[in-house]
């Protein structure tokens, strides 16, 4: 299983439905679940209390990768390949994308590796998509089915 835990809802419709799409294409390799954490309004207490709540839905079995802007940078092979072999041990990964301010170091240390799509900032409502397209592109690439190169 995958889940996906984000700070923050996703407001624009067409990347409510280009997530909807993904998880649409994803669901015939793997379970998959978004779970939406509120977003801490008072920047001051945000990283501690976006954490609390991000933390609360990850278990002592979970494999976390975190998104992070200074995390390991892969290919989009590497990437298949780094998921092949996590679920080889693990049955669950979880991917945690952080709010506006980033990560807190507590989630940062519960994470078993982090990684870095870019060094560029995206929205993060983008990034959701981004993300679920380059885990549907791992799952064909691992199933040597073809997709868009």
């Amino acid at each position: 299983m995958i889940k996906v835990i984000c700070v923050g809802k996703i407001k624009e419709k067409f990347y409510v439905s280009a997530i909807e799409e993904y998880l649409k294409r994803l669901s015939k390799y793997t379970n998959i679940q978004i779970i939406e954490v509120l977003d801490e309004a008072i920047q001051s207490k945000a990283l501690k209390v976006e954490s609390e709540r991000i933390l609360k839905n990850i278990k002592d079995n979970d494999y976390v990768i975190t998104l992070d802007i200074s995390g390991n940078s892969l290919s989009s092979m590497e990437f298949a390949d780094k998921l092949s072999k996590t679920f080889i041990h693990n049955s669950n990964i979880v991917f945690v994308i952080g709010g506006s301010y980033g990560l807190d170091d507590s989630v940062k240390n519960r994470s078993n590796y982090s990684l870095s799509f870019s060094k560029m900032t995206f929205p993060h409502q983008l990034f959701r998509v981004i993300l679920l397209e380059q885990i549907y592109r791992s799952f064909k690439i691992v199933n040597n089915e073809s997709y868009h190169k």
